[in-house]
């Protein structure tokens, strides 16, 4: 400290703390080889305390107010200096001044993701992330237990702590409470109370704090479960996923019927997806597994040919839907066909009209309108 800062020291008798901060928890108002005048006046704003330490040891605590230093209001001080008569010179003491307001928007994560048992996936892990306030109710415990010497401490200081705790009862709550993940979302007011409580309890009466607010912003499942339980949504959107993949068949074999010069791989696919219906139904218990009942009209465009394999009858199709779905790779090896007038089932490689043959290439595309 230079000279003038000697002098100003000699000649300021106010000792106050301007707080324009927003983090700082506790400021030592600074005085040259800490020396205070009889007289001096003291000034606590509001949200602050005032605390007098001499020699290391804890004086005399101020609220917020406006005095006139004197042995009057120094009981602590004077006994510890040895005033018996009052005193007029300066005396040596630290002041700290203590902010007891709300420090909020301090923020918390869990750095690590946290592991339970989920009734619905089993073992799971979680991530959550929220907010908090910190206020300091105990300014006697928290210059013992955290502060020590330092000229000033900001909450930033005290943050990794508090994350810890709070990460810590996060772990011990939801494996108390047991909640599946899906149910989460719908307790976050109740579990931010519930973890504020917890905390409260580990940094109150040790530390002199508190927390006045905590929130719970986001719990969060790994990546791969959230596409799990978007999965899942959507097979329930859907229903019965048996009769959902058979009205689409059924939609696809309608559609290639009633375009039976649609040539490519359209038809191949729709005799395909056919087998694929009936195998279903022959699973499900229900369908057919032969020719049975009155045989439908031929399709239009010539011919009604039947396809059966494995006990499955599919048909009738015309001979191009027949050899596109053969070239497509639709029909099964080992089918066998039938048509009018054939006495019974052949397979379908002994068939002349399917032997042999080359299946007729796709239309030529449509020409743009006006050419």
């Amino acid at each position: 400290m230079g000279f003038f800062d000697k002098l100003r020291a000699e000649l300021i008798d106010i000792i106050e703390w301007i707080d324009d901060s927003r983090h700082t928890l506790v400021w030592r108002f600074p005085r040259y080889q800490n020396e205070i005048k009889h007289g001096a006046q003291l000034i606590v704003r509001p949200g602050q305390t005032a605390i007098f330490v001499h020699r290391g040891e804890i004086a005399d605590v101020f609220e917020p107010g406006h005095y006139t230093l004197t042995t009057d209001n120094l009981p602590i001080l004077s006994t510890l200096q040895g005033w018996k008569y009052g005193f007029d010179s300066p005396f040596r003491s630290e002041v700290y001044f203590v902010s007891t307001k709300q420090i909020t928007d301090l923020k918390w994560g869990t750095p690590n993701p946290i592991m339970m048992r989920d009734p619905d996936f089993g073992p799971i892990r979680l991530r959550a992330f929220g907010t908090y306030a910190l206020r300091a109710i105990d300014p006697k415990a928290l210059l013992k237990e955290l502060v020590g010497t330092d000229g000033q401490f900001d909450a930033d200081e005290v943050t990794e702590l508090m994350r810890s705790m709070i990460n810590t009862s996060l772990a011990d709550m939801l494996g108390e409470n047991q909640i599946a993940a899906l149910d989460l979302a719908g307790k976050y007011n109740e579990f931010s109370e519930q973890l504020r409580q917890f905390v409260c309890e580990r940094v109150d009466d040790e530390y002199g704090l508190d927390v006045p607010q905590l929130f719970i912003i986001n719990i969060s499942l790994p990546e791969e479960v959230e596409k799990a339980i978007d999965t899942r949504s959507s097979m329930g959107v859907i229903g019965d996923m048996n009769k959902f993949q058979q009205f689409q068949m059924g939609n696809a074999m309608m559609a290639a019927a009633e375009n039976p010069a649609g040539g490519g791989a359209a038809e191949g696919m729709g005799l395909g997806m056919g087998f694929a219906m009936a195998n279903r139904m022959v699973g499900s218990g229900g369908g057919f597994t032969g020719q049975t009942g009155a045989t439908p009209p031929p399709p239009p465009g010539g011919g009604a040919w039947h396809i059966s394999h494995n006990g499955q009858t599919l048909g009738p199709f015309t001979k191009d839907q027949v050899l596109q779905g053969m070239a497509a790779g639709q029909v099964p090896e080992g089918s066998y066909a039938w048509s009018a007038g054939m006495s019974s089932w052949t397979p379908i490689n002994q068939v002349s009209e399917f032997t042999g043959s080359t299946p007729p290439p796709p239309p030529p595309p449509t020409p743009p309108a006006g050419n």
